[in-house]
């Protein structure tokens, strides 16, 4: 394609763009909209995966011990865990030394503990690792019969119920983003076809003098590929500004949280959602073409 006639492809384009202002912005609108909760299910599903893979990488069982054990009572515990076969590493954790974990943990927060004064509700435990993350589940049971032991958490559950979510999230999310491309496919199409019906003398005129179908068609393609480029391009700038702002909150709130980081993800939705974006907008001209303009 020659450079003259490529400049003559975009001037027509942006001036359709412009001619036709409520219906492009109504485009621009429906397309940001659109990729906009796209970009937000797709960060949502991402952290969840992150999340679940990091939990799952470090997969232990926490056991909680009934308080006043004595010395002895707590090491028959450990010598009874110490039998059951997977295991591969267990140590104890005093109350002292689970309060401290706990403070690192919150990080900047762990003034939140200054209320309990010298008082710690934390009782003694195990931590333990097993060989395999398969083989949580049945050490989990057998040690929760083990006499002493209150009770024990482990994250192969939240893994699980992280999984189940995440399932359930991009589920949802895939059916709200197909009804919302297909209402911004709908107003694209529509908006380039109040551009061929404007121009359709224009067209036959054109026609008449020899130009092919393509050479008609790539304006009216551009101005939809130019639509959705700039619906993506607004849903990026505000999807990267939400993330920042949902970084922020979670570093101060929620300090321990497993969440990543701003760039490269950023970078890469965005490159995602304006392909996708640019993608609608050629589906909906191509879809008003079709249906509209017969040369």
């Amino acid at each position: 394609m020659k450079i003259r006639t490529l400049e003559y492809f975009i001037k027509e384009a942006v001036g359709s763009i412009r001619h036709n202002g409520l219906m492009s912005l109504a485009s621009v609108s429906t397309v940001a909209l659109t990729l906009l909760i796209l970009g937000m299910f797709l960060v949502m599903v991402l952290n969840l995966n992150h999340m679940a893979a990091a939990l799952e990488s470090q997969v232990q069982i926490s056991v909680y011990l009934q308080d006043n054990l004595s010395e002895q009572e707590i090491a028959a515990v450990k010598q009874k865990i110490s039998q059951l076969p997977g295991l591969k590493k267990i140590e104890y954790v005093s109350k002292d030394q689970a309060l401290q974990r706990f403070r690192e943990q919150l990080g900047e927060q762990q003034t939140i503990l200054n209320d309990l004064g010298e008082e710690n509700p934390l009782p003694n435990g195990f931590d333990v690792i097993v060989e395999h993350p398969d083989q949580v589940r049945e050490v989990a049971q057998a040690v929760s019969n083990i006499k002493g032991v209150e009770k024990l958490r482990y994250e192969k559950e939240i893994v699980e119920r992280l999984f189940t979510i995440t399932r359930m999230i991009r589920t949802v999310g895939l059916i709200i983003i197909v009804f919302l491309a297909l209402a911004a496919m709908f107003i694209i199409s529509n908006t380039i076809r109040l551009t061929v019906f404007a121009r359709r003398r224009e067209i036959g005129i054109m026609k008449y003098v020899g130009a092919t179908d393509w050479f008609i068609r790539w304006p009216f393609l551009l101005e939809g590929v130019m639509l959705g480029f700039l619906g993506a391009f607004i849903a990026v700038l505000l999807l990267t500004k939400f993330y920042s702002v949902f970084i922020g909150y979670v570093t101060e709130s929620i300090a321990f949280m497993p969440i990543l980081p701003s760039y490269p993800i950023v970078i890469y939705l965005g490159v995602f959602l304006l392909g996708v974006g640019m993608t609608i907008g050629a589906l909906g001209s191509t879809i008003s073409l079709r249906r509209f303009l017969h040369v």
